[in-house]
Formats: C-alpha cells, structure tokens, sequence
C-alpha cells in the first residue's frame, strides 16, 4: 500500500484543478494536485484524523455521566467504571493522533518537494524571454522562500484546520443531542464571532503578498550584489549598496509587522468573542439547571463541548491567517506554472537526419527582441554554411553576431525567414534534440561551483573518467589540473573564481569536446585573454574545430585568418563576406579592421 512520486516532464505542468472556493483561496486549489497524487497517505491522514477527532469528543460525554451518575449520585464505583472507559478512549485518540501527525507531516514534505520540483523543471523549460525580464534572485526566492511557506498549508495548518473543523462539527451535534435549547443559543451567537473574522482575515492575503515581494525583491539584490562583490569593491559601492539593502530589508520587515499585527488583531477579536459567548452560555445554562430543563451533568457535558468547538474555531481563525499567507506565495507560484514558453515545440516534431550532416543555412531572417522596440536586430540575414566548414562573424558591437548564436540554437524564435540545421527548419524539430547538434563555447564561460571532473562532465553527464581525462587532455586542460592538489577532484569556486581566464576558457573547451556535437559555436572564445592564454587556447580549439561544423565570433582577426568565410556584418546585415585575403584586397570596413589590428601586432 505504497503511493510514488511521477516526476514531471520538462514541458509539463500541474494540472488545474477548479472546485468552489473563496476568491482569496482560490490560488490554494492548485496545491489539490500535488496532494491529491499521494491518495493513501491522503486517506490514512483523514482516517486518523476522524478516529482521533471522534475519540476526543466522546470524553466529555463520559465526563456528564461520571458528574450525574458518580458525583450526583456518590457513586464512586461509576467514577471508577467511566475512568476506565476515558482511559481507553484516550489511548485509541493518543495513537490516532500520533499517527494522524506522522502522515500529515510526511504529505506535507512530499507535496513540497513536488512542487519545488515542478516549479524549477518548469523554469527550465522557460525560453530565453523570460529570463531577460525577470532577476534570478527573485525568481530563487519563490523558489525557496515561496515554496517553504507553503509547507503550512500542507502539514501542520492544513491538520489543524481539518481537525478543527470535524471538531466543530462533531461538538454541535453533540451540543444538539445534549441539549437543543443551549444549542439554539449558540447558534445565535455563532455569526457574531464569524462574521468579523471572515472580513478581517480577507486584509491578510494583500499584507502576505506584499511581505513575499519585498523579501523576493531583498533576495535578488542580494544575490546581484554576492554575485559582483569584486565589482562592488572595486566602484567602493559597499556602503552605498548597503544602504540600499538596508532600506529593502526594513520595507521587508515593515510590512511583515503590519501583517503580523492584523494577524494578532483577529487572534485576539476571536479569543475575546468567544470567551463573551462562553460566559454568556454558563449564564444561560445555570438558569436551566435551575429550572430543571437540563442536569449538571448535562451543562458540564455541554460547556465542555462549547469550549471545543470555541478552541477549534480559534484554531480556524490562525489557521485561515496562515492560509492567507499560504495562498499569497502560492499565487507567486502559479504565476511561473502558469507562465507558457513563447518557444512552441511543433505537435509532432520531425527527427533530424542520422548520421548528422552538420549543415547550417539562414534564409532572408529577420529578427526583433521585442514588438515593443520595433527595431529590427537581424534584416535580411542570408548565408549557409556546409558540412566542415569555418564561417566566422565579424563586425562592431551590436551587429548582431551573438543574436545569430542564439537564433541557431533556438533560445528566441525568428520574426521572418527560416534557420535550417541539417536541412530542416529548426521550428519543425524538437529544441532539445536540435541543441544537442551544437557545442557552444561562451566568450565568459560558465563554471560551475564543483570539481573540475564535474565541469567537464556537463557536456556528456554518462561520459567514464577516461573519457573526461582525454577530452582535458585534448584541450590542454590535464596539465595544469595534475599539478592541483585533488587533481580533478579539485573544487573550482563559485563561477570558477579559482581558475584562471584561459584555464576557465580551456574547461570550456573541453566540455565542448567531451559533448562530440558536429556543430561548433565560438562566441569570442579568445578575446578577454593574454597572449599567451590565447596561444593556449587557439590550440585546444583547434582540435576542438577539427572536422566539425564551425560558426566563430571573433574580433581578433588573427584568429580566423583561416575560416572558409568571413561574414562582415554591420546593423544586422551582412555587408561583405569572403576569405581573409579576398577581403583585405577588396578593401573595405574588413580591410580597415586588418589593417589596424595587424599593425599594432606587428609594432607589439
């Protein structure tokens, strides 16, 4: 009797699920699919919660007859004949409860590790968009900070409030067998201790949703900031930044005591309504104990109840403040499940042809980042390159050389024309299998905060340690790592702050050359390095490059004297192209570009 969890896939969402429920918490319904996957743990919560609830109200029961038919009647042996029963009656709730709290707790972590989970894989199923509006410390602190919140709803709150409500339940039916009039009573009294805390909770929701932002705004700037603190020291900025943090946490801490202070107001509206009601109760019941309607019994029976059902509706009331809470970071949430990729897969993608041929065409694109700006980045781009060949871009800053990198590998979609890799337009193939064609090299690689072996191993995960070790190798990578201590083992920092410009570039290189793709992007690979770390790395790329496919971006011109083409692009045209030779004796923006560059070569 085991329930697992399905992971989802990377283009899946969780699915909606539509019941009746206020407007506030609303955004709480789509916690029902995560919970409602696991339904074994779900029925067993519910079991014992029902076995646990039902024994507690039966207490007082026996409690009316121990105060009529022991006290009243000084029956000690019925006193003793009760206790027994209480006695049993408390071990049955003592291990329901026990257990009702052991798989509420264990749904709750499952449902919040799920979700964790769907919400990141759906991140990373977000195209490059999304992530050029949006700052990745926020979107960490929903991941995180959004995400923990919500284990309330599923653990301990969400118990509570079923309990509670069972219990309210179950002690009015009670209070009506025990006594009908009193329970009249009550149910005059009931709107008037309800009513106020619906009206009063619903300002909590707002108040939760502003405290999230403002920490999720706290957090992004402080990982912008952790993430530059060389920068930071370098512009003397620590001051200035952290007194913009510290404004940010104290607008995070204000509106964290505004809803912590409402919260506090409906704690104590509650407790005080539902203490006046009790009073009023113990009034009334007296006078019918006095005029005979009802017995002690009955009345100690009945105000027992009453204090349950007062104690659970106090419940209900932190409860529903936590909720509100919960239902503000959900909302958070929904809105990155909900947030669908502007990349569409095609229905029934079309399979790329095996072997790959490694051909690469642009037909008249046309590209824009957004309809907003209207400019056109890329007009008209048109060229192809074969099987084996070296076409590099060359050209000012802004010209388009690194949208055309991107366009390639499909992180944004054309505005007009076609990309066809292998001979097939890349909308028609699937993202993941097209980027598998591609080795991209970065101008500032990515490092990752692991070991050397780790960083390599990125491009082909299955790859043995001996085929980690021959790629190093292959981009002059093994040398310097046998001389570190732990030798591949070696942790390099967060963004390889351990290593070196060159030896980060070369890791690079060798994760490329571990991947084997027949296609080979080089965006400005040599162009922040010494001369001696560019010999360097010349070299790793140069078997890197060896029969593969190869698109270069480069502004040192020394570097691609020996591409098949070189396209020279200026405000995202391609304004000349041709061999190195063939565009210095045509003259030209690429021969002035030549002419500069290898003149101070040859004076250095």
């Amino acid at each position: 009797m085991t329930d697992q969890a399905v992971p989802l896939p990377a283009d899946a969402k969780a699915p909606v699920t539509r019941i009746a429920t206020p407007p506030k918490l609303r955004p709480l319904t789509r916690l029902l699919p995560f919970i409602l996957a696991y339904p074994w743990r779900l029925a067993l919560t519910i079991l014992f919660l029902l076995i646990s609830t039902i024994a507690s109200l039966a207490i007082p029961a026996m409690l009316g007859g121990v105060v009529d038919q022991g006290f009243v009647e000084k029956n000690l042996q019925s006193v003793a004949n009760y206790g027994y029963l209480i006695v049993g009656i408390a071990a049955i709730m003592g291990v329901a409860s026990g257990a009702r709290f052991y798989f509420i707790s264990v749904l709750g972590e499952r449902v919040l590790a799920d979700l964790r989970q769907a919400v990141f894989v759906h991140l990373l199923g977000l195209d490059a968009r999304y992530f050029d509006t949006h700052r990745v410390g926020e979107l960490t602190s929903r991941l995180n900070g959004d995400v923990a919140v919500i284990r309330g709803a599923v653990g301990s709150s969400g118990s509570l409030a079923l309990r509670s409500l069972v219990t309210i339940v179950g002690a009015l039916i009670m209070m009506l067998l025990t006594s009908p009039v009193l329970t009249v009573a009550v149910v005059i009294a009931a709107p008037a201790i309800l009513l106020p805390l619906v009206t009063f909770s619903r300002r909590l929701r707002g108040m939760s949703r502003r405290t999230q932002d403002a920490l999720a705004d706290l957090s992004a700037m402080a990982t912008e900031m952790l993430g530059a603190t060389r920068t930071v020291k370098s512009f003397t900025q620590e001051k200035v930044q952290s007194r913009v943090y510290n404004e940010r946490s104290e607008a995070s801490y204000q509106a964290e005591v505004k809803r912590l202070f409402a919260r506090s107001a409906l704690v104590a509206m509650v407790i005080f309504l539902g203490t006046s009601a009790i009073v009023f109760l113990v009034w009334w019941g007296a006078r019918s104990v006095f005029e005979g309607t009802v017995t002690a019994g009955q009345l100690a029976q009945f105000l027992i109840y009453a204090l349950m059902a007062s104690g659970a509706l106090t419940n209900v009331s932190e409860v529903l403040g936590t909720l509100q809470s919960v239902a503000g970071s959900t909302e958070r949430l929904v809105e990155i499940l909900d947030t669908e990729p502007q990349i569409e897969v095609a229905a029934n993608p079309v399979p790329m042809p095996v072997p790959p041929l490694g051909t690469v065409a642009f037909e008249h694109v046309d590209f824009t980042y957004g309809a907003e700006s209207g400019e056109l980045v890329l007009k008209q781009l048109n060229f192809a390159v074969a099987k084996g060949q070296t076409v590099a871009l060359v050209g000012a800053s802004g010209s388009g050389k690194s949208t055309t990198l991107s366009l390639l590998q499909r992180f944004y979609d054309v505005t007009g024309g076609a990309i066809k890799v292998d001979g097939l337009d890349v909308r028609e193939v699937s993202p993941f299998e097209l980027r598998q064609r591609f080795a991209y090299v970065e101008q500032e690689p990515t490092i990752f905060a692991g070991t050397i072996a780790e960083n390599i191993r990125f491009g082909k995960p299955d790859a043995s340690d001996e085929d980690v070790e021959a790629a190093a190798k292959a981009a002059l990578v093994h040398d310097f790592v046998m001389d570190l201590p732990l030798g591949y083992g070696a942790i390099v920092g967060e963004r390889g702050v351990m290593l070196s410009g060159g030896q980060k570039q070369r890791l690079a290189i060798a994760r490329a050359i571990l991947k084997n793709a027949p296609i080979l992007l080089l965006d400005e690979a040599t162009s922040a390095l010494d001369a001696q770390s560019e010999r360097l790395v010349q070299t790793a790329l140069e078997h890197l490059m060896r029969g593969r496919t190869t698109l270069v971006i480069a502004h040192r011109l020394a570097t691609i004297r020996d591409a098949d083409t070189i396209l020279v692009l200026d405000g995202g045209r391609i304004i000349d192209q041709g061999t190195h030779d063939q565009l210095v004796s045509k003259g030209g923006r690429y021969a002035e570009l030549a002419k500069l560059q290898f003149r101070h070569e040859i004076e250095g």
